[in-house]
């Protein structure tokens, strides 16, 4: 039975129940909405928050940004704005957006908004950026955007509600439509298709059929949507609460063979004698694991955290192109690990990541195989100081990614290698706690190196460098006279 209201009958989850409920907290919470309304009435002009804001509202949601559409030209909206608020921007001007902000003031706390006169975004077949035009009309501007249940309004400062496409009745069901025919909706704009796998995984909704017909009817018209927005749209949904949700949607629609194409390519065929896994299923099975591995705000990881998901979701994409059936029927994927850290940095390279979100998770993927070397618990001190060494500060990643790793459903094979990481992690924090293994240097400085050998700057201190760097982590931290000892050992040896 749904959840009630302990003064009422009718479920929380009822429209009607939502509508009341958010609309009161509209405005109860935020009155400075309202305030701009009225300014925006005195002018003659019509303004309603639009969009994500009111979906959440009806959600009992936060609401931090808040988005809006008017009547108003941008320069009269400016003009307003700037009134109301205690800055305000127009980087978004030629788009109709108009940015304000408003200080903290009598006890509540600052809010930003937008406002953008009401408009539609058209893509020609030959251009990757949308045209705009301008439109005259709330519920044709509604009829615009991409989900009925982001097609809602509320006029200010009025509070009158504003659902011409039943977006309210779709939003208590859960489930994603378009507010015009979905090849019209996604053919004005395709990226609302990858928005719908966004909204899957941020929402937990699902999509309703004749909209997900379209979706696979429609896939390839993504090509014309630019990587960078394609990729800001990937992360959002890698960012959601149901990620593996979204990632399905992208697969099966078709989506993923443009956008992220080593995606569908780990549904390998599984052998008849199941000598390995489906990878695909182990790949999202390993995203949601990851992501209940993440921690709160004063954890090591706090979440969602994009450089662990993506990790998670990259980790295995070297398998297809190192798989290989051995005699006796096995199955093997040898240095898929390196392969894939390679197809990560290409394709995340395609998809317009920054460099160093890149560096790390191809990092990771390059190192998610190295705890397998451990399951016997015989690793040296050495070993244990390299594997930190070479994690750097992304080992408590690597950590949760090793564990998320394991999808068997042996519990005993399970078990084991969940003792076999509790051993290690507790002899890289009994090492740490004795060398302060995060920190791990040589024992000589550069300098130091360059006046024992008398030598001035160049590749034999880099070399030297190297050789102690070595030494430090095989047989672990040395005084002054030993370092500098088997320094000029090496030094000997050299001539």
């Amino acid at each position: 039975m749904p959840d009630s209201d302990a003064n009422s009958a009718v479920p929380v989850d009822h429209p009607a129940f939502m509508l009341h409920a958010a609309l009161d907290r509209l405005q109860a919470d935020h009155p400075a909405i309202i305030e701009l309304g009225e300014l925006f009435a005195a002018n003659g002009s019509e303004l309603a928050l639009v969009g994500g804001p009111v979906r959440d509202a009806l959600l009992d949601r936060d609401l931090t940004d808040l988005d809006f559409a008017t009547s108003a030209m941008p320069d009269e909206t400016q003009r307003l704005l700037a009134q109301w608020g205690d800055a305000h921007w127009d980087i978004g001007k030629e788009f109709g957006t108009i940015g304000a902000a408003r200080h903290a003031r009598g006890g509540r706390p600052g809010i930003t908004v937008e406002v953008t006169t009401y408009r539609s975004d058209v893509y020609d077949p030959s251009s990757r950026k949308p045209q705009v035009a301008f439109g005259d009309n709330l519920d044709g501007d509604l009829s615009r955007r991409d989900f009925t249940v982001n097609a809602m309004a509320v006029r200010l400062p009025e509070l009158t509600f504003v659902d011409p496409y039943g977006g309210l009745t779709d939003l208590a069901a859960k489930v994603l439509r378009t507010p015009v025919v979905p090849e019209q909706s996604f053919d004005d704009d395709p990226l609302r298709m990858m928005r719908a796998a966004r909204f899957v995984s941020q929402l937990g909704f699902g999509i309703e059929p004749v909209t997900a017909a379209a979706l696979v009817e429609m896939a390839d018209r993504i090509g014309i949507v630019s990587a960078e927005r394609v990729r800001d749209e990937l992360v959002k949904l890698l960012l959601g609460r149901h990620a593996s949700r979204g990632l399905r949607i992208l697969v099966e629609s078709g989506l993923a063979d443009a956008v992220l194409p080593e995606l569908p390519a780990l549904q390998l065929e599984v052998d008849e004698h199941h000598h390995h896994k489906d990878v695909y299923e182990h790949t999202l099975t390993v995203v949601d694991q990851a992501i209940d591995l993440e921690t709160g705000a004063d954890g090591p990881v706090p979440g969602p955290d994009l450089i662990l998901r993506l990790a998670a979701l990259l980790h295995d994409i070297g398998k297809p192109a190192t798989r290989r059936f051995e005699p006796g029927g096995g199955v093997s994927f040898h240095h898929h690990e390196i392969v894939g850290a390679k197809l990560t940095t290409k394709r995340m390279r395609a998809l317009r990541f920054d460099k160093d979100t890149i560096k790390q998770v191809a990092r990771l993927v390059e190192l998610h195989l190295r705890f397998h070397g451990y399951g016997d618990g015989e690793w040296t001190d050495s070993a244990v100081r390299r594997y930190v060494t070479d994690a750097g500060p992304l080992l408590e990643r690597l950590h949760r990614l090793t564990r998320a790793d394991c999808t068997t459903r042996n519990k005993r094979r399970a078990a084991r290698l969940s003792a076999a990481y509790d051993d290690l992690e507790q002899r890289i924090a009994d090492l740490a706690a004795r060398e302060e293994l995060a920190a791990i240097r040589p024992d000589l400085s550069g300098e130091q190196i360059m006046e024992i050998l008398d030598v001035k700057p160049g590749p034999v201190v880099g070399e030297a460098y190297k050789f102690l760097l070595d030494l430090r982590l095989n047989e672990g931290p040395a005084d002054y006279e030993t370092a500098r000892s088997r320094l000029l050992e090496w030094w000997q040896a050299q001539a």
